[in-house]
């Protein structure tokens, strides 16, 4: 009896050290360490009304709403002399691009009504194909009327929100507003995994389908976007409350592991 026992046991271990880990290392980074406006060689800028009917005006090297600061990185949404309410949102596009690792964002989130900040990917060939064709994460969104939830998602041109059809789960969490959480999406060929401070809460799979349209993160290249929006298709469903503006996103590091 004795005997079988043991060999249960090392058939044990040897089935749990055949489990593949996965590791990473790092390979960029912004630690938002020099003050200023943020990094070009990192960062481009959108302009203007950009999506989703959102009310916010996007600025280009405006260092009223994107500036770093004593090692963060601070978007705010506010309203300008004339009324206009302004915003930054912050793009990889061009200057760099990953396939498969890690992404995370060390972050404080604003909040009111009407407030929509994100942390998110597209595919690169979003210039060619359109979207949701490219294919589309949502590593961290926080809209202010569902307050103390954060959501993550993925949409592709047969999944996606405008045919209530895209892959998504949201996760309750305290003290958004008051207190850091890292945001992580963690990206392999066949399935894609998201975290708040390093526990998963949400995995989608490749499944069966092999169609580009289904699932298009097999081997396309993806950038980054880190914004805050107000209003609009989704923020703004319940209406939105400009006395809560200004408000600000508050970004400690953004960082990218290499699957190795």
């Amino acid at each position: 009896m004795r005997g079988l026992f043991v060999i249960f046991i090392s058939l044990f271990f040897i089935q749990c050290k055949s489990v593949p880990v996965a590791k990473y290392d790092l390979r960029w980074a912004d630690e938002f360490n020099v003050d200023g406006l943020p990094d070009e060689e990192k960062w481009s800028y959108e302009k203007g009304f950009v999506r989703n009917k959102e009310l916010q005006y996007y600025t280009v090297k405006d260092s009223s709403t994107a500036w770093v600061k004593d090692g963060m990185l601070r978007i705010k949404l506010h309203k300008s002399a004339d009324g206009q309410v302004k915003s930054a949102s912050l793009h990889t596009l061009g200057k760099f691009e990953f396939t498969h690792g890690k992404v995370e964002i060390r972050a404080k989130l604003p909040q009111g009504l009407g407030v929509w900040p994100a942390f998110w990917t597209l595919g690169t060939n979003i210039g060619e194909v359109g979207w949701p064709t490219c294919g589309e994460i949502d590593v961290m969104e926080y809209v202010g009327h569902d307050s103390n939830r954060i959501h993550s998602a993925i949409h592709t041109q047969k999944y996606n929100h405008a045919q209530n059809t895209s892959f998504k789960k949201s996760k309750k969490l305290a003290h958004l507003h008051d207190d850091f959480h890292i945001y992580s999406m963690e990206w392999k060929a066949d399935q894609i995994s998201f975290f708040v401070d390093g526990n998963k809460f949400f995995s989608c799979d490749k499944k069966r389908e092999d169609d580009i349209a289904a699932w298009p993160f097999v081997d396309a290249p993806q950038y980054m976007i880190v914004n805050l929006a107000y209003g609009g298709t989704w923020g703004g469903q319940q209406g939105v409350n400009d006395a809560i503006l200004p408000q600000e996103y508050v970004i400690d590091y953004i960082r990218y592991y290499e699957l190795i």
